[in-house]
């Protein structure tokens, strides 16, 4: 063996991962295709938000309340400022679906928060044009992240722990042998205990046929504003935020470069919709009718920035067929972890996943009520379509990177 465990991907998840996992072992392998934090994976655009007021499944708030506490253990760690506090906003029609579901949810989690009226959301965030019959529930907890410095951080903490990282290193394939995981790059070859899959849009070149047919690497748009005024928009008075009317969506973080916030579409449709075939090949430039929509819901909802786009970019992440993560062995005889599939909301509970990942795949800690994410479910559940799969190894001719 090369080493006990090996982490396929240093971007969102794998690198918290691989830190953790070297809090745990001394015999951990990271591979990363580029460099960690590189611009070209889910990482990239700087920020993401951190909400504890989540419209979803409730089973999701354990994880966010111990992410929270790791992204504090990260940053003490690493004496790095990660996630900045802003505290958050969800505007939609007061007597609408989305604040309900806002609403249901945080009445089965306990999560705190505070209904403002729109007299009060005017009052206090005058940065947002508000319709008659909007409200808000305001989450005192949540915060905006900084991506790549998160990232770098987790990376950096692995190596200072004895954790080796292999950069410009994308692997080709991995294979179960009946003693362990053979992992190739190009000519060269590592064996493995057990191997953490976590390469986000390229992970489908990694995982079985079966996981490839309910997974899809989507095309995730991000868009940033100039400020008028930028005092107005920033962490300290401008709320991390998320916005529905309709079928007008938007959602964003204050202006931590003192200039620009991001404000970008948010829909099945938009954001978060477009698939594409190949994570390599990910258009990065944003079309017009993009710019166009962006910009005429910029110009409703936040009159204070200057309405023309002036700066875009584009970066893949992994969808799944239900948009719950593949958080789990790819079968109970298997000796590969998946930690992918995050459909575009992963980062906020980036470090509890890869708590949990490192620690189930060390075999020092098994996770109850987690059915939702195993990727068994949908081995257990094979579509019409698709028939089960024989076989629990996984190989690719093609490279992967996180």
């Amino acid at each position: 063996m090369d080493a006990r465990l090996a982490v396929i991907g240093l971007g969102s998840i794998g690198s918290m991962a691989l830190w953790q996992a070297s809090r745990l072992s001394d015999s951990v392998v990271g591979f990363e295709a580029a460099t960690p934090a590189h611009g070209r994976s889910a990482v990239g655009g700087d920020t993401r938000l951190f909400r504890m007021v989540y419209l979803g499944k409730p089973d999701y708030y354990p994880l966010i309340q111990r992410s929270r506490g790791l992204w504090a253990e990260l940053e003490a760690e690493t004496e790095q400022d990660i996630l900045t506090p802003t505290g958050g906003l969800s505007i939609g029609t007061a007597n609408g679906t989305f604040i309900a579901g806002l609403l249901d949810t945080t009445r089965i989690t306990g999560a705190e928060h505070r209904v403002l009226s729109r007299e009060d959301v005017a009052e206090r965030y005058p940065q947002h044009n508000l319709r008659p019959d909007d409200c808000a529930v305001y989450d005192p907890h949540a915060g905006v992240l900084r991506t790549d410095r998160a990232v770098s951080a987790a990376v950096a903490a692995a190596r200072a722990n004895g954790a080796t990282v292999l950069q410009q290193t994308p692997v080709d394939g991995i294979t179960e042998t009946e003693h362990g995981v053979l992992v190739t790059s190009g000519d060269r070859t590592w064996t493995f205990e057990k191997v953490i899959v976590a390469s986000g849009g390229w992970s489908r070149r990694l995982v079985p046929d079966h996981l490839k047919a309910v997974t899809e690497t989507h095309r995730i748009v991000l868009t940033w504003f100039v400020a008028q005024d930028s005092t107005q928009f920033s962490p300290e008075r401008f709320p991390v935020f998320s916005r529905l009317y309709g079928e007008r969506s938007l959602y964003g973080a204050p202006a931590v470069d003192g200039v620009t916030v991001k404000a970008s579409v948010d829909g099945p449709l938009d954001g978060r919709g477009r698939k594409t075939p190949d994570p390599d090949r990910v258009p990065r430039d944003i079309t017009r009718a993009e710019i166009e929509k962006v910009t005429d819901i910029v110009t409703e909802f936040l009159p204070g920035l200057t309405p023309s786009v002036v700066r875009s970019d584009a970066f893949p992440d992994l969808f799944t067929e239900d948009r719950h993560p593949l958080l789990g062995w790819l079968d109970e005889n298997s000796r590969v972890y998946c930690a992918t599939g995050f459909s575009g909301k992963g980062f906020k509970m980036a470090t509890g996943y890869g708590h949990i990942a490192a620690h189930e795949a060390l075999g020092k800690q098994t996770v109850d009520g987690l059915d939702f994410v195993r990727p068994n479910r949908f081995r257990t559940s094979p579509r019409a379509d698709q028939p089960p799969e024989v076989s629990s190894s996984a190989s690719s001719p093609t490279p992967s990177q996180s």
